[in-house]
């Protein structure tokens, strides 16, 4: 196991208090949930009191305000949990890996996405109707891609995925991440089991295994933005069940096993197969590099 591979460990000369309340896997995961919700509380009062937090505002403002609100209560509290509580570098969202990984990370997700459709389009599901040169992208992009790929990442690999690896090892925090990042997505329009169990084994296991092997937010955060903006913004196929208008207008056909149905393709059994066989490819090289993180109990021996 490298030595990098935990980030943060309790200082040897903490009493035994902090070790409990300050320190403890719990204990950061609380402080991260709550100094969260209050900052997002304080964030949505204040644009809400601007307007900007309806429809009526206009697409541009409405996605500025849904960015800073979502956006911005996650990287103050990340930084308050790394900088304030762990007391360490940031190096998981090093600024010197985003031409790297990030950008790696995204073109990654262009690809799997377009593979995706390329085998739904060979299946007969995926139907090209026209273009959308007036498409209103910019939105989409800052909602879809920027916000949701920054702020979840940083609260699900970031805060949940690390830190439960600390206590549980690597194993129960895939799980836990997964499974999370599975049920967070039931709400979603046109939402159905199916789709939040399709959702944590292509998204939520292939995101983890991603970390893990890289260590780096920054390539989580550009294979999901990478992933959505190729979804809606170039497909024109529903992101998570949110409607997309896309530089290409698109149908799907066939039974939703196969097409998704209204949730988008990221239900369909394709999507499904193609991320598993990445998660198996990321797998077998975290075995290889033995990166695979044990209990704290065993590292204790």
């Amino acid at each position: 196991m490298p030595a990098a591979a935990i980030a943060f460990t309790t200082p040897p000369l903490a009493p035994r208090w902090q070790r409990w309340l300050v320190f403890s896997p719990g204990a950061r995961i609380v402080f991260f949930v709550v100094t969260m919700a209050i900052l997002s509380f304080a964030a949505h009062a204040v644009f809400a009191s601007l307007g900007w937090t309806t429809k009526a505002a206009g697409p541009m403002r409405f996605a500025l305000a849904l960015l800073a609100m979502e956006l911005l209560p996650a990287l103050v509290t990340y930084a308050i949990l790394v900088k304030g509580v762990e007391r360490r570098p940031v190096g998981e969202l090093a600024l010197r890996d985003v031409p790297t990984r990030g950008l790696g990370g995204f073109a990654a997700g262009l690809v799997l996405f377009s593979a995706v459709v390329g085998v739904l389009w060979l299946a007969g599901s995926y139907h090209v109707l026209g273009t959308n040169p007036r498409a209103n992208w910019l939105p989409q992009v800052l909602v879809a891609g920027v916000c949701a790929g920054i702020a979840e990442e940083v609260v699900v690999r970031g805060v949940l995925f690390r830190i439960v690896e600390e206590g549980l090892g690597s194993g129960w925090a895939l799980v836990i991440s997964a499974l999370f990042f599975g049920v967070a997505h039931i709400f979603n329009p046109g939402a159905t089991l199916w789709s939040s169990a399709a959702i944590a084994i292509e998204a939520g296991v292939l995101l983890a295994l991603l970390y893990l092997v890289t260590r780096s937010l920054w390539a989580c955060i550009g294979l999901h933005a990478g992933w959505n903006i190729a979804q809606g913004t170039i497909y024109g196929i529903p992101v998570s069940g949110t409607r997309a208008d896309g530089w290409l207008v698109s149908t799907r056909t066939g039974p939703d096993w196969l097409s998704g149905g209204v949730f988008g393709a990221e239900a369909s059994v394709v999507a499904l197969a193609l991320c598993s066989l990445c998660s198996v490819a990321l797998l077998a090289m975290a075995l290889r590099r033995r990166s695979l993180v044990p209990a704290a109990w065993h590292r204790a021996r």
